[in-house]
């Protein structure tokens, strides 16, 4: 049964119901909302009746404030098309510099994703280069706050007709948000009896395998399978993390919805060997296939990709930081994610149906205590990567195994043909 724009009920929930419980799910459960909190929100313009339905369940919680930014697809292709050259050494340093003040003052954050996939993949590549880390640079006081989970932040999608026909290019556009949007909702937990008791049982699952890796202490994980023999050497004092926790200001929360992924931080100077990629990565509007990388004592000395190598290769000259890893993280190759058998083209859930690398910023809160009271010396002392981008990409697959390493080189099987070894 569909409604009169042609969504589904699903379960007996209307479109509508299905959006207020997201909104729900993304306040109480992504974000543990304060009462009292601001809330800083950033969405595509599409966006706008989920926005609505957070606002509103974000007052009911007692925020204080829902103070919302949009982009806009049409004014940013108008810049390309447009803008006189210097312009792409620009970006809104006043916007970033008040929400890292209102973050500061202890506004909570949350984004919604959304974007076209392949917005940006006609443009001059040195042109959007020169955005993107335009816009890095200015970002870095408000980046620097959410990265080491000063704040409580999560980051939920929407489904916006660009996305859809790029995950579901034979089908009519009705149908391909329809379905869009009922692949979003399963992946965010929401069609069940309870979706927040959903949630906790879910955290609970992704804790319990955290608890199992700390125990290890592994000294490095190895990844082997086609095109890939990688080895992440682990930062010192390291600790895994997944699902929900506590930032620095005290709030529960679950930095990304959905999330299927246990990660930590790698050391910097210990990565070493080759890795192709498994699935595209879609960056600032660019769509990049077919990554392969060489890694040599930590840093990439060799990159190439089968499409948008130009736009990596501008990403890896970014700064030093840009060609080391700042995460590690493992995904089962059965994950809710994965076995919808769907491509989203969207890191969000794609990092969630794979095991995967992040190039850049490492999480602080990946150390024991959760890097409580470790300076910026102390954190690069254990390994931590520091770097303007903090770009996640997928390594992980049905084919691809993970021993870990102890300290004395013994190898233990951790996962085989991209699953658990219990």
């Amino acid at each position: 049964m569909t409604n009169e724009a042609g969504f589904a009920v699903a379960n007996g929930l209307s479109h509508e119901e299905r959006l207020a419980r997201l909104a729900r799910v993304a306040v109480n459960v992504g974000l543990g909302l304060r009462a009292g909190q601001e809330l800083v929100i950033t969405a595509p313009l599409e966006t706008v009746p989920l926005v609505r339905a957070i606002t509103e369940e974000a007052y009911r919680a007692g925020a204080s404030l829902v103070t919302t930014f949009y982009s806009d697809d049409a004014a940013t292709l108008a810049r390309f098309a447009y803008a006189p050259d210097a312009a792409f050494d620009v970006a809104a340093g006043w916007l970033y510099a008040g929400m890292a003040e209102a973050y500061r003052n202890g506004a909570a954050r949350l984004a919604i994703a959304g974007d076209d996939p392949s917005l940006l993949s006609g443009q001059d590549a040195a042109k959007v280069s020169r955005a993107n880390r335009a816009r890095s640079k200015a970002y870095v006081p408000a980046l620097e706050l959410i990265a080491n989970f000063s704040i409580n932040w999560t980051i939920v999608s929407a489904a916006t007709l660009p996305w859809a026909r790029t995950v579901f290019p034979h089908h009519p556009d009705t149908m391909a948000l329809a379905k869009l949007w009922d692949a979003i909702f399963a992946a965010s937990r929401i069609d069940g009896d309870d979706p927040v008791a959903a949630w906790e049982a879910h955290n609970a699952a992704l804790r319990a395998r955290t608890e199992t890796l700390n125990r290890h202490r592994f000294a490095a994980l190895r990844f082997k399978g086609p095109g890939t023999d990688l080895t992440v050497g682990l930062a010192d004092d390291h600790e895994w993390c997944g699902g929900a926790s506590t930032a620095r200001n005290g709030v529960v929360c679950n930095a990304n919805i959905p999330t299927e992924e246990v990660f930590t931080t790698p050391h910097k100077a210990r990565v070493d060997g080759f890795v192709t990629s498994t699935k595209p990565l879609s960056y600032q509007g660019t769509l990049i296939e077919g990554i392969t990388v060489h890694f040599a004592q930590g840093r990439i000395v060799e990159a190439s990709a089968r499409t948008g190598g130009d736009v990596l290769a501008k990403v890896l000259d970014t700064d030093e930081g840009a060609r080391r890893l700042g995460e590690v993280a493992l995904v089962p190759a059965s994950s809710a994610i994965s076995a919808s058998g769907l491509l989203f083209y969207n890191t969000l859930y794609d990092e969630n149906a794979a095991s995967h690398i992040a190039l850049g910023q490492a999480y602080s809160k990946c150390f024991r205590n959760g890097g409580e009271g470790m300076s910026e010396e102390d954190l690069a002392a254990r390994g931590a990567n520091r770097s303007l981008i903090h770009i996640d990409w997928m390594i992980g697959s049905s084919e691809v195994d993970v021993d870990g390493l102890t300290l004395e080189g013994r190898a233990v099987p951790v996962m085989r043909a991209g699953e658990w070894i219990d």
